[in-house]
């Protein structure tokens, strides 16, 4: 990726290449650009937009709207992942979280709150989730009559232990 880190703004610069931008239209005027907080953050911090205070109950999620709509590079896909400080001290979780380079609607969050106890509320300007660019495999799909055979073989869920 050719850029540089500018530490005062805290924004990545690169050049005006579709496969190293990530190009992002405003839905509202309040909408923020998705923003990497520090030189070595993988994620991009979506932030709710609008003045309406949404509140999420205990054991629910919500579709909570970015307004914001992105150009993902064609060789990647958007993963909506949770951010640490939501999930550790508001029990927050993401749902979902796929965006396909095609797609150009707008960016929503499934948020879950776990909570049992507390209703979780977001305001405008909260920063609810990080979008990570992450690049992508398009093999081709063929049908065989049968598999290699491996070590680990037909064993799922559980069957390396714990420890």
């Amino acid at each position: 990726m050719q850029g540089s880190y500018e530490d005062k703004s805290l924004m990545w610069i690169v050049q005006d290449d579709d496969s190293n931008t990530l190009k992002v239209q405003k839905m509202v005027p309040e909408a923020k650009l998705p923003e990497r907080k520090t030189e070595g953050a993988a994620g991009f911090d979506l932030v709710y937009p609008y003045h309406d205070t949404l509140y999420i109950d205990t054991q629910t999620s919500l579709v909570v709207p970015t307004g914001i709509k992105v150009k993902i590079p064609s060789d990647c896909y958007g993963r909506i992942a949770e951010r640490s400080s939501l999930a550790i001290q508001c029990n927050i979780g993401v749902g979902g979280g796929v965006i396909d380079s095609d797609y150009r609607g707008e960016i929503k969050v499934i948020l879950r709150n776990f909570s049992k106890e507390f209703r979780f509320k977001i305001s405008k300007g909260d920063r609810i989730a990080q979008l990570v660019i992450e690049r992508i495999k398009k093999p081709i799909v063929i049908e065989v009559k049968s598999l290699d055979i491996t070590k680990r073989g037909i064993n799922g869920f559980g069957s390396t232990g714990l420890k």
